[in-house]
């Protein structure tokens, strides 16, 4: 199982039969080389949405409809996509489980919100999510956006998950301190892989207080289009 970082919440995730893209915001990312653009897309299989924000989803239909590649998340925006876009989908909802070329992907709770642009300010997108992957023999959970909730709670008791991707930049989202807590109280990780950081001066910079705060813990700062074998 290979996993790399496309910058900010931006991850090509290569499991089972499957190669994910997952909120794939590339356009105007200051992390991302725009050079490197075929070389993240290659091979892909399904895009991945957690929400609807433009810097998580405003590749995702250029993506979809330049691969022939359906887009997986929430029901609402996928049918609403899929009815105006005519691209190709998988819409469900939390607690709902779809199989993605043999990885089995279970929709989670997360508490942000969740919206796209339209010509008069934003439009209603579902709700923001979060996401478990279980595959080749391990459960990753993709928090998407999110500040600690009780809900992961049995979220980690149920799903049992050993990697977790976090946002963990502050501001929109939880910090790398309560990222290290959220991770600490409510899951047994072996492996956490920050994320939704470092893109603006805004965030988070560094991830040092997350591995300060989980001793015995791999937590692996990742770069740009470099692959970590997991």
């Amino acid at each position: 199982m290979k996993l790399t970082w496309l910058g900010h919440s931006g991850f090509r995730l290569e499991i089972e039969g499957a190669v994910i893209l997952i909120d794939p915001w590339l356009s105007g990312n200051p992390m991302f080389p725009a050079a490197q653009r075929a070389e993240a897309l290659a091979g892909a299989t399904h895009v991945l949405l957690t929400h609807g924000h433009g810097d998580h989803s405003a590749d995702t239909l250029a993506i979809a409809k330049e691969l022939d590649i359906p887009v997986v998340g929430i029901y609402d925006t996928i049918a609403f996509w899929q009815a105006k876009e005519g691209i190709s989908g998988v819409g469900f909802n939390k607690g709902g489980t779809v199989d993605l070329g043999g990885a089995k992907v279970t929709m989670v709770p997360a508490s942000h919100s969740s919206s796209l642009d339209g010509p008069e300010g934003p439009v209603y997108a579902g709700t923001e999510s979060g996401y478990m992957i279980a595959g080749e023999g391990h459960v990753i959970y993709l928090s998407g956006d999110t500040t600690i909730m009780a809900d992961m709670g049995w979220m980690g008791e149920y799903h049992r998950p050993d990697i977790g991707i976090l946002c963990a930049g502050g501001h929109f989202t939880m910090d790398m301190k309560a990222a290290a807590f959220a991770a600490k109280k409510y899951f047994d990780f072996k492996t956490v892989i920050p994320c939704h950081y470092r893109t603006f001066p805004l965030l988070e910079q560094s991830a040092e207080v997350l591995a300060a705060g989980l001793p015995g813990v791999d937590v692996i700062e990742p770069q740009v289009m470099e692959p970590i074998t997991l």
